[in-house]
């Protein structure tokens, strides 16, 4: 029932196609589908009954940890931990087939249903992300290494003969204690798993909530929001801000020549090209169509307008898919107290003139002034 539980709480989300979520569902199946052959098997258990139950057990414990990988990224398939299992499979027919040995059987099952509760456990500690609530991942580790410890337990005390002798479905306080606390642990690592997809899925909500789908980089809303936390700050700290708009020049000539394909894809390729040549303090967003904005942290005008005319220039000189197109933008320092609606509009003004002057160039528009505005056109 416990192992029911477990596949119908990670069924019900199984349509979010969550990475590692289908391994899930299926170790948890298999456990279930073991638990009841031996319940309906009934003691003492027939030898063709331990070896599949040994199988499914040994499978589903792969699983877990493969789920796991995969749903931090990683390759789910690890040879050597195959290989492993085989062995481990293998060990279990002998001590079931050919030498007979509780214990050994006992032992080896143990270890098996340990190394997976471990494996669970400190992949879910390992790559936890660093930002964001973190409760879901230490209660999945938690749950893991509680019932990873109940495992160990019982190989020391049998190792020790401190446990009885005998298969677990026997009727002893041990075996009682044992079982009733892999039962705990064993759904409250299926709930934990659950808390896990969640997480996942609102971070893929925040991300498309803030992250522009074709380019890859802030959206308009993200990034007036981020902008606006950091005029915010700057008023405390006082470093220096400067708004830079760039604009795709003749961006609907490419759509209308190519093909609008090729405009998404030079659309994400400017968008690629500027992001690697920007600095790690600098935000950069897509506010629509062909048009871009930057915030430079501690940036004047002059050093703003040279990082620009960079930009200007890298996109110029990387032609996408053997299209070439060039940038003209428009740069404004964040003068005291001002809104970010000011400078962005006085940013504005300067991309107006740089595409009224011929394009491909970079005027700079001093602060508190949309009018006044210096052409700084890149030189070749």
């Amino acid at each position: 029932m416990s192992c029911l539980t477990s596949v119908a709480i990670l069924g019900s989300l199984y349509r979010t196609a969550v990475p590692g979520l289908a391994r899930w569902c299926l170790a948890y199946t298999l456990l279930a589908a073991a638990s009841l052959l031996v319940v309906m098997s009934g003691v003492p258990l027939a030898r063709g009954v331990i070896v599949v139950t040994a199988l499914l057990t040994i499978v589903s414990v792969l699983l877990l940890v493969q789920g796991t990988r995969e749903f931090f990224g990683m390759s789910a398939v690890c040879r050597r931990e195959l290989a492993a299992a085989a062995v481990a499979f293998a060990v279990m027919v002998y001590f079931t087939e050919i030498s007979p040995d509780t214990d050994a059987r006992v032992l080896l099952f143990s270890l098996v249903l340990a190394y997976g509760r471990i494996g669970v456990g400190t992949l879910t500690l390992r790559y936890a992300p660093r930002d964001g609530a973190r409760y879901a991942y230490r209660f999945v580790a938690a749950a893991a290494y509680l019932g990873a410890l109940i495992h160990v337990s019982r190989i020391a005390a049998i190792a020790a003969g401190v446990a009885p002798h005998g298969t677990l479905l026997q009727p002893t306080t041990w075996n009682t204690l044992v079982l009733g606390l892999a039962i705990v642990t064993l759904p409250c690592m299926s709930i934990g798993m659950v808390m896990l997809t969640h997480d996942r899925l609102i971070r893929r909500m925040e991300w498309l909530a803030t992250v522009d789908e074709l380019t890859g980089i802030l959206m308009r809303r993200a990034f007036i929001s981020q902008a606006n936390r950091m005029l915010g700050e700057s008023s405390h700290a006082r470093p220096s801000l400067s708004v830079a708009l760039l604009d795709i020049d003749n961006f609907k000539l490419i759509n209308d020549g190519f093909g609008h394909a090729a405009g998404d894809r030079m659309l994400r390729h400017v968008a690629s090209v500027v992001s690697g040549q920007l600095r790690p303090s600098d935000v950069f967003g897509r506010l629509g169509g062909e048009e871009f904005a930057i915030v430079f942290v501690g940036a004047l005008e002059a050093e703003a307008e040279a990082l620009t005319n960079a930009l200007r220039l890298a996109v110029e000189q990387t032609p996408s898919s053997g299209v070439c197109c060039t940038l003209s933008a428009g740069v404004s320092r964040v003068a005291q107290g001002e809104s970010l609606e000011d400078v962005m509009a006085r940013a504005d003004t300067a991309l107006y003139m740089a595409k009224a002057t011929g394009r491909n160039r970079v005027v700079t528009a001093p602060p508190g002034d949309r009018q006044a505005c210096t052409d700084v056109s890149a030189r070749a």
